[in-house]
């Protein structure tokens, strides 16, 4: 089990460096939405589980999970800014968990939305990369904004 974590965290982490490179992240789309499964590891207060809305950094990962339940959906391209600025905040406005580099097994990281911006941030900054946003002036705009959020 332990030995599961650290691979799941580190594909995390090679997610974030992966789509701060690209700068285009992978969804799994249908005509009903994106691919989504429920936390493993987080509940509500009222023991109802937690959605998650699952995005690759590479499109053959994506697409190595359209099995199953999710046999109908295709891989759709995101870029970053729009990732960031849109699905992050968004999903954390509503309460819900990034699922990051999942498996065909189902098996992957479940990230905090803000927080999963500030380290894309991180990474962002660390390549000396900016992004142009329509809501954001810039990185530094959108981490300051996240960061009051939460305080």
């Amino acid at each position: 089990m332990f030995q599961d974590h650290i691979t799941v965290k580190n594909r995390h982490k090679r997610f974030i460096k992966t789509i701060c490179e690209t700068e285009i992240v992978y969804g799994l789309e249908s005509k009903e939405g994106f691919a989504t499964s429920s936390s493993v590891h987080y509940e509500y207060d009222d023991r109802e589980e937690i959605g998650i809305i699952c995005f690759w950094a590479e499109k053959a990962l994506a697409k190595s999970c359209i099995k199953d339940g999710w046999k109908e959906y295709e891989v759709s391209e995101i870029p970053i800014a729009d990732f960031m600025e849109n699905w992050c905040v968004g999903m954390g406005n509503d309460g819900l968990l990034i699922g990051t580099e999942f498996d065909k097994n189902m098996f992957g990281f479940e990230a905090e939305p803000f927080e999963l911006i500030l380290d894309l941030i991180a990474e962002l900054k660390s390549k000396r990369k900016d992004l142009n946003f329509r809501k954001f002036n810039g990185l530094s705009d959108l981490e300051k904004q996240i960061k009051s959020l939460i305080k």
